[in-house]
C-alpha cells in the first residue's frame, strides 16, 4: 500500500512540536470529530504527517512519521474513538502559514484550506511536495 500524507493540528500551548521531539514518541489522542478520527483510523506505520500549530501561529511546523495505527484513545472511556503514536522526523526550514495556503491558488482544494476546523486532515502527495519545496526551497 503506498504512504499517505496528513495534516496533524493541535495548540502549541497544550501540545506543540517541541512537546513531541522532547517525548520522542507521542499519542495523538482526544480526538472526538467523526471525520478526524476515521482519518487517524486510516493511518499507516510510516505514513508521514505535517505537524501544525492551530490557534497560535497557524502554521505547518514539522514532519512526523506514523509509529503505531490503529490504536483505540486511551483517553476515552468508551473505546470508539481512534489514535495513533507518531514520531517526529524534522522540523521545517521555515513554517509554512495557513495565510500562505489559503493565499495560493495552487492550495484551494486542499483540506487545511476547505476545511479549517478538521484537526486531522488527508494530504495529497501532490499538496505535499508543494508545500515542502515552498517551506524548504
Amino acid at each position: 500500500m503506498a504512504k499517505r500524507y496528513w495534516l496533524m493540528k493541535s495548540e502549541p500551548d497544550a501540545y506543540g512540536w517541541n512537546d513531541l521531539v522532547k517525548e520522542g514518541e507521542g499519542t495523538w489522542d482526544g480526538v472526538r470529530n467523526h471525520r478526524a478520527a476515521n482519518n487517524l483510523r486510516a493511518m499507516q506505520v510510516g505514513d508521514e504527517a505535517f505537524f501544525y500549530h492551530s490557534n497560535i501561529g497557524k502554521e505547518i511546523v514539522g514532519i512526523a512519521t506514523i509509529s503505531q495505527s490503529g490504536l483505540t484513545d486511551p483517553s476515552d472511556p468508551d473505546g470508539k474513538w481512534a489514535a495513533v503514536k507518531l514520531k517526529p522526523v524534522r522540523k521545517l526550514a521555515r513554517p509554512f502559514t495557513l495565510a500562505q495556503a489559503k493565499a495560493d491558488p495552487k492550495l484551494t482544494d486542499m483540506e487545511l484550506v476547505k476545511y479549517s476546523r478538521l484537526s486531522v486532515s488527508e494530504v495529497t502527495p501532490e499538496e505535499w511536495a508543494y508545500v515542502l519545496s515552498l517551506a524548504e526551497g
